[in-house]
């Protein structure tokens, strides 16, 4: 808490600093031509650095010029952002500091609300998205994210060379993603190599309306692909123990992640015992032997030969007799020419798993959002890779 004798120092009216009596012309803030001026606006306040550890507040009058073009407007203020009730400097230790801390965090420290915190962030990303350069992005990845439980989502794209965030949009519809399209220049979109996503259709449907021989360019992701495989593997391996259970056969309670984990990661006698079950007749270990020689594709370097194994994969699946993995087996044949085509781009959305992982952080430790466009303006704010400090700190 600040001491209540808080110090306010009055550092100017701008009265000594600014003679406005012998000013003849402002330039506009919308135009930047010189404009004669008009008036002051009433006193106002912006919060600055603190002066010997005291809040410190800054006093003015600012005036107001009036342009032939756009009428009467504000000066643009050395000290402060349009808008702000803080001064540059100390929106940008404020924002410095929300890319390593909790806002909880930085309110407590900086006396701030929830309100101001979110705002000072709200400017930022605007000035970050306003910065942005149309570059290249030939490698796009579009994915999803858990706004809250009960099905909200957000659609996010990334760019994977740069690993950043591009877009945000509420949903997963196809207007989501087909409003990310509209913000790119022609030679960007002529530019894109790649998408890498899941197979969700109206992500599908807006990349095919909107990118030039999109069929090509489509890539379905290759970990979304090991997912559809895990989880026909776990549809097999409850059924398969429900069955045993009923007989009194416990050998698969308590087994579902070491069928789900690379064997590699675990430890030596975990990694026996789970050597027992995969070389056992189970039907469990029968749907993780597809699931592995399915992810084998992936090593091939050549379209002809990969298409060969995964046809002698497929004819496996479908007389495996396990309906979890004929289903998935038939879902991957439907999808199969734009799972092919990761031989020849070689990209995955590894990235946008990292970035998610960031997003969860930036979830967690706001410990929940009011809006989900707070939500959204977080995701831009701390993976957006913008350049977010005010202009007059620079």
């Amino acid at each position: 808490m600040w001491p209540p004798w808080i110090c306010s120092w009055i550092l100017a009216r701008f009265i000594s600093i600014w003679p406005t009596n012998a000013v003849t012309s402002w330039p506009c803030a919308e135009c930047g031509v010189a404009s004669k001026p008009y008036d002051h606006q009433r006193e106002r306040q912006w919060r600055h650095l603190d002066t010997c550890q005291y809040r410190t507040i800054l006093h003015a009058e600012p005036p107001r010029s009036q342009c032939p073009t756009h009428g009467v407007r504000v000066v643009k203020l050395p000290w402060a952002e349009p808008s702000s009730r803080f001064t540059a400097l100390f929106e940008g230790l404020a924002i410095s500091w929300l890319k390593t801390a909790s806002q909880k965090a930085v309110a407590e420290q900086l006396g701030l609300s929830w309100d101001e915190i979110h705002a000072i962030m709200d400017r930022a990303v605007q000035r970050g998205l306003k910065r942005r350069q149309a570059e290249p992005i030939p490698r796009l990845g579009v994915d999803e994210k858990a706004f809250r439980k009960g099905q909200k989502y957000l659609t996010i794209v990334n760019d994977l060379t740069r690993k950043r965030v591009l877009y945000v949009a509420e949903d997963r519809k196809q207007a989501s993603l087909d409003s990310f399209w509209q913000t790119l220049t022609e030679p960007q979109l002529k530019g894109i190599e790649a998408v890498a996503m899941d197979m969700w259709d109206p992500y599908v449907d807006s990349v095919r309306a909107h990118v030039k021989d999109a069929d090509e360019k489509i890539v379905f992701d290759k970990f979304h692909v090991a997912q559809h495989l895990s989880q026909a593997v776990d549809g097999v391996r409850r059924k398969e123990n429900k069955e045993l259970r009923a007989k009194g056969d416990d050998r698969l309670v308590g087994t579902r992640y070491d069928w789900l984990q690379n064997p590699t990661n675990m430890d030596a006698e975990d990694r026996r015992e789970f050597a027992a079950l995969r070389d056992s007749e189970l039907k469990t270990a029968r749907a993780w032997a597809l699931k592995e020689t399915a992810m084998g594709l992936y090593s091939y370097t050549y379209e002809g030969p990969a298409r060969k194994y995964f046809q002698r994969w497929h004819n496996w699946a479908v007389r495996s007799r396990l309906a979890p993995m004929k289903e998935v087996a038939g879902m991957l044949k439907r999808r199969f020419d734009n799972i092919i085509t990761y031989l020849k781009h070689r990209i995955t959305n590894a990235a946008s798993e990292s970035i998610n992982s960031k997003i969860q952080w930036v979830k967690y430790t706001a410990r929940g959002f009011r809006t989900k466009q707070n939500f959204i303006n977080a995701i831009y704010f701390h993976c957006g890779g913008l350049d977010l400090a005010p202009a007059a700190t620079k």
